[in-house]
């Protein structure tokens, strides 16, 4: 059953804004999330029960004139035994309605409540990872509405380093911006009677997770990303916002797949998985030419490649710098604390996450 909703007004607000604190169900949240530009999967309900938990989960929507202007899914976690904890806000809050312009008083505002809410209150440490990037609009609207209401970078959490393609140009202008030895690859691909499938169908979704589990056990290459949860996740979300999975067979075999998602303006690759004879075949290079063509067509702005790390992984670097996109890195993750009682256990965590990186 969903919480009872708690309206609220802050104090320092003016009369039109209003605040609602939970009282969310799976419906009305991803109903709420489809109208962001800033949106993304990890907003999404079933991103956040699949991967923390329903219990868990909190939901604060800002309201000005009757008109949801921002919102935010956080994860509540609180320490044993003693009275403080985490309110965590991953790609949050979202604040870009679609079809309008990033509102520096709707981002000021709904980071006062934010802070209010579960610094104030609750008396949580707050944790956000902002969905935006330093030199766009969104996020110079962002970082002054941080540092006009006092958060402090977050030194427990690592920046997300991604590639950007703008997939804005038309498709004989992104194909000239494809570096030399990708573009080549491309046309290669194109010569070898690969088949393609577009569909978000959940039998698609476990052949891609069956070529992804080899994948890895051939490479014996260790990963965070759990197939298995996106696959739950799949399962749950409403039609208009399910993953798009992109197959690429050969003489009948699914030989390689890639998994993305389209919110608001930006589109993610989520998971990708090619076998030898993909490898051989350059599937890698079509499937992921297919799927810009395809997402650019379906609205969207910029194609993430899902973040990048040339030292860790730099045969994965190489192959995204191909792209010809923009390396990018989004706005430090931030944090406000209660008080002094909840900043001790957030150090002791901070001081843990640091030490496993």
């Amino acid at each position: 059953m969903p919480k009872m909703i708690e309206v609220r007004t802050p104090v320092s607000s003016a009369a039109s804004f209003e605040v609602k604190v939970d009282g969310q169900t799976a419906a009305s949240w991803e109903e709420l999330v489809g109208q962001f530009d800033d949106a993304s999967i990890y907003q999404t309900w079933a991103y956040g029960a699949v991967r923390w938990g329903a219990r868990n989960l909190s939901h604060l929507v800002l309201s000005r004139d009757g008109k949801v202007v921002a919102a935010a899914q956080l994860r509540i976690l609180r320490l044993p035994v003693l009275p403080v904890g985490v309110a965590y806000a991953r790609w949050a809050p979202l604040f870009h309605r679609k079809g309008g312009t990033p509102d520096p008083a709707v981002a000021g505002k709904m980071l006062e409540c934010l802070r209010a809410e579960y610094c104030g209150r609750r008396g949580l440490v707050l944790e956000m990872i902002p969905h935006a990037y330093p030199d766009s609009g969104r996020g110079r609207v962002f970082q002054e509405a941080i540092q006009q209401t006092g958060f402090l970078p977050d030194p427990s959490l690592p920046c997300y380093r991604t590639i950007l393609v703008d997939l804005t140009p038309d498709s004989g202008e992104m194909r000239r911006r494809l570096h030399q030895k990708w573009r080549y690859h491309l046309t290669g691909s194109e010569n070898n009677g690969i088949e393609l499938e577009v569909t978000d169908r959940m039998d698609a979704y476990r052949e891609f997770a069956v070529i992804y589990q080899e994948m890895l056990d051939r490479k014996e290459f260790r990963t965070s990303v759990d197939a298995g949860e996106f696959g739950r996740m799949q399962e749950m979300l409403p039609p208009e916002q399910k993953m798009t999975i992109f197959l690429a067979r050969k003489d009948g075999e699914v030989i390689g797949a890639l998994v993305c998602t389209l919110f608001g303006d930006t589109a993610i690759f989520v998971l990708g998985a090619t076998n030898e004879k993909a490898r051989k075949l350059k599937a890698s290079y079509l499937l992921h030419w297919h799927a810009m063509l395809w997402l650019k067509s379906r609205g969207a702005l910029w194609y993430d490649l899902s973040g990048i790390d040339p030292v860790v992984n730099p045969h994965g670097h190489q192959f995204k710098r191909g792209f010809g996109g923009i390396d990018v890195t989004q706005i430090a993750p931030v944090y406000a604390a209660g008080g002094v009682a909840s900043q001790l256990p957030f150090k002791a965590i901070s001081m843990w996450r640091c030490s496993r990186r």
